[in-house]
């Protein structure tokens, strides 16, 4: 029987051993959609113990932790540090067939260099090696993104963003992971949502634009994303709960968002109008700045209004959304490629029921500027897992070219996180021996060597015009 996490952890064949031992394991990291921080990696954050690194921000921790019935005084709350770590720690031993079991102790061995588990037993020695070892200069942001071999970090960045850490990251010559802005406008298109009203005259303040309708709108999010251009920007993100697409006159998308600077009302038809020409909008400008647009949605957001109004958003209480969007899909791809506004665009749905759609979608639009210029992102949030991860690739081979996949991201607001890219390389070579060892492609070394590597690091590097 095989022992827990070793260096063939996943591996189960000669040919995934050998090439991720080869071809997948030393190649750098490309995290082109995350959520850290870049004042943390600008100031070099430090942080004073585990569980501040750990479970400061992690979501995924949290709802494992409410699970188990802990008490949100030890999740959110203002309990212990210690006490908070002890308590992850009675939960994770139950996390049997989750991904946080294998990231957690990953991210023990690989960072802190502890090769057992932890359990209660353990928390105590745990909470001590790490404590010590993060002491220790190269535990800092910075020096946790170098160990990790990461060349190139995209952060998630709104309009009005000032963008002054990412300049002052570019001026540091001692950085030399290039860190760029993404441009992830949702405030400002989702005028059905509380705070659209006040967000909009923020966005009207720094664009230095008087914003009285669509018009002004494009012209104020135009110039934010010349200031993101002029800071390095690669790529875009718009995060929708549902696909949208809904056409409406000029006029009338005028008069929709009068009414909502007014503080009135408006439908769900009428916001979706607003999103949908404001899209049109963002990808032009991303076709001529050529960034590539990410497209993630199917995401039911705070669905318990008890919580969303005691933690605010974004505290672990969201889920996979019950809308299917595949008809908007299409006819917003539809009308970007008959305009000639269609950008390199990576497609994440949270309902993994969409994989086969999305890559035989792909398919009707593909360009002949890059290969795969319409990719399947990875698997997403709750579908970074061992089975999602194997899903979503399977079902891009079978429909598309999975050769020409741009590969995992971390989508994380910790700098532990970069495991993940690890685990999906491990997952990503266990899947190809075993369709090698089959007799379902040959075993040539050379062509094998090829899609790991590009998978690993090539195709992204190329995506987002790194070389």
């Amino acid at each position: 029987m095989p022992k827990f996490l070793t260096d063939d952890f996943l591996l189960n064949t000669t040919t995934a051993k050998k090439l991720y031992a080869e071809y997948a394991a030393g190649q750098p990291i490309i995290d082109y959609h995350c959520h850290v921080s870049p004042r943390e990696i600008f100031e070099d954050r430090h942080f004073a113990n585990i569980t501040e690194l750990w479970l400061g921000g992690d979501h995924y921790k949290w709802r494992l932790m409410r699970s188990n019935g802990v008490d949100e005084r030890y999740i959110t709350g203002d309990a212990d540090d210690y006490e908070k770590f002890c308590r992850f720690a009675e939960v994770l031993p139950k996390a049997i067939g989750n991904p946080m079991y294998h990231w957690c102790h990953l991210e023990l061995k690989n960072y802190f260099g502890y090769n057992g588990v932890l359990c209660p037993e353990t928390a105590d020695k745990v909470w001590k090696l790490c404590n010590e070892k993060l002491k220790e200069k190269n535990m800092g942001a910075r020096g946790i993104i170098r160990q990790s071999n990461v060349v190139f970090i995209g952060t998630t960045d709104d309009p009005i963003d000032s963008l002054e850490y990412h300049r002052l990251i570019v001026e540091d010559d001692s950085i030399s992971t290039v860190v760029a802005p993404s441009f992830r406008p949702d405030k400002a298109l989702n005028m059905d949502k509380p705070g659209w009203k006040e967000y909009i005259a923020q966005l009207a303040e720094v664009s230095g634009v008087e914003i009285t309708g669509m018009d002004s709108i494009k012209e104020a999010l135009g110039r934010r994303l010349e200031h993101f251009a002029a800071c390095g920007c690669k790529a875009s993100d718009h995060g929708l709960d549902y696909m949208v697409y809904e056409e409406a006159a000029p006029d009338v998308l005028d008069s929709i968002i009068a009414k909502g600077l007014a503080g009135e009302a408006v439908t769900a038809a009428e916001a979706d109008a607003v999103k949908t020409e404001l899209l049109v909008f963002c990808a032009g400008e991303y076709v001529r700045l050529g960034w590539a647009m990410q497209l993630h949605y199917n995401c039911l957001r705070n669905p318990n209004s008890t919580m969303l109004a005691k933690l605010g958003p974004d505290t672990g209480f969201d889920c996979i959304g019950p809308h299917n969007g595949s008809r908007a899909l299409a006819r917003l791809l539809d009308r970007l490629y008959r305009e000639d506004k269609l950008p390199r665009t990576i497609i994440y749905s949270l309902d993994p029921a969409d994989n086969a759609f999305i890559d035989t979608l792909m398919g009707a639009f593909q360009g002949t500027e890059i290969p795969g210029k319409i990719q399947h992102g990875s698997a997403w949030w709750f579908n970074d897992n061992k089975q999602g991860m194997r899903e979503q690739m399977t079902s891009l081979a079978n429909l598309g070219l999975l050769g020409n996949f741009v590969g995992m991201l971390t989508d994380s607001r910790s700098f532990l996180s970069y495991t993940r890219h690890e685990y999906f390389r491990r997952i990503l070579c266990a899947l190809i021996g075993e369709w090698v060892e089959n007799g379902e492609y040959p075993n040539d070394k050379a062509a094998l060597g090829r899609i790991v590597s590009d998978i690993c690091y090539g195709n992204a590097c190329r995506y987002f015009g790194l070389e």
